[in-house]
């Protein structure tokens, strides 16, 4: 059993930043992601996508702004599940909450704060009939040890920046990487566009263009795929490629998941809260924040889900200190004090005497 102040459905931007809000009013966080790494989107879908609306940051590509987030709130030590899906929430007697993952991890704590974006993340499938015969035997739809792939034959479907990305990056560990995608144009940062053609071009990198895979070959597991092929010009033609590991990155689906059976209100698959407070939902002590959450006005941004952690966290302290009052300091004045004793003061104030 896990136990922790505030448990936090959700390692995005959101979530990240409630650990710091959190930690200045000493309080623990842990948190639950079904991907394998923080981050959420800015991690998993877009990390070279730039973001234009950080306070102090003109632009900040969205993997940096994780960097930054989790740079930020190590001096309070947040615990990670990662890689595991919140399934259950059963609460207890005293009024705390026991969340238990998929994977049967169970977690205890006072205040649950819902801060998982746009839900759980579930990948984008390509339309291949016997496609769900081959998961985890050959098919893989996240990288999570790109050493599996070593001196292995890798084909790549997709054309965002997930795909050319780790078909760069697998360039270098793979024994082939072949990259199939349907159009001739992709959608990925451009800097990674031309990286992957000069990759082909120096030979390291297979490009199919455009093209689809539209089968699978094996009998326990991936030994190869079906591709299709077609222009303009030529009539459609398909013909098969040996692989070890065939690895669609179309994306990732977002959905409530298991939470929209968790007995809160739901508006539109986002979750009601009261905005004039705390952002609580209907069961007291669970808490929504960042782009899961819904109220009349509600902006999807990362700058608001920030806002919204912050007071959060006011109310948080709290219900886990009944009755005790929280005087507010400015970190300008107070500093700001880790878990692990460290202590940054906060810069002397210089006078300056008028002769």
């Amino acid at each position: 059993m896990i136990k922790t102040d505030i448990l936090i459905i959700g390692a995005g931007p959101t979530g990240l930043f409630t650990v710091f809000e959190a930690g200045l009013l000493k309080l623990k966080c842990h948190l639950i992601d079904a991907l394998p790494q923080p981050g959420g989107q800015c991690s998993e879908i877009y990390p070279k996508k730039p973001i234009y609306d950080i306070p102090a940051y003109p632009e900040i590509l969205a993997g940096d702004l994780t960097h930054k987030l989790m740079e930020q709130c190590k001096q309070f030590e947040p615990g990670f599940t990662l890689g595991e899906r919140a399934e259950t929430i059963d609460k207890q007697e005293d009024g705390t909450f026991i969340v238990t993952t998929n994977k049967g991890t169970k977690h205890h704590a006072p205040v649950v704060a819902i801060a998982g974006g746009l839900g759980s993340f579930e990948p984008r499938k390509p339309q291949i009939h016997n496609i769900n015969e081959y998961e985890d035997v050959g098919v893989e739809y996240i990288i999570k040890d790109p050493e599996v792939y070593r001196n292995k034959k890798v084909i790549i479907a997709g054309g965002g920046d997930s795909a050319l990305d780790w078909s760069i990056f697998l360039s270098d560990v793979a024994k082939s990487v072949t990259l199939v995608h349907r159009r001739n144009e992709f959608r990925g940062h451009l800097d990674s566009v031309e990286k992957v053609q000069e990759l082909k071009n120096a030979g390291k990198i297979n490009l199919i263009t455009p093209a689809e895979v539209v089968g699978l070959l094996g009998a326990d597991k991936v030994t190869g795929v079906v591709v299709k092929e077609s222009d303009d010009i030529h009539l459609d033609k398909e013909y098969e490629l040996e692989c070890d590991h065939f690895i669609p990155l179309f994306g990732l689906s977002p959905k409530l998941g298991p939470i929209a059976n968790w007995g809160l209100e739901i508006e539109k698959n986002a979750i009601k809260v009261d905005n004039s407070l705390d952002y609580q939902t209907n069961i007291p002590g669970v808490f929504a924040i960042g782009d899961v959450n819904t109220y009349p006005g509600k902006l999807k941004l990362i700058l608001c889900g920030f806002h919204e952690a912050t007071l959060m966290c006011q109310s948080a302290y709290q219900i886990i200190n009944p009755g005790k009052r929280y005087v507010m300091k400015y970190t300008t004045v107070s500093g700001v004090d880790g878990f692990d004793g460290t202590r940054k003061e906060a810069p002397k104030a210089v006078v300056k005497k008028i002769e």
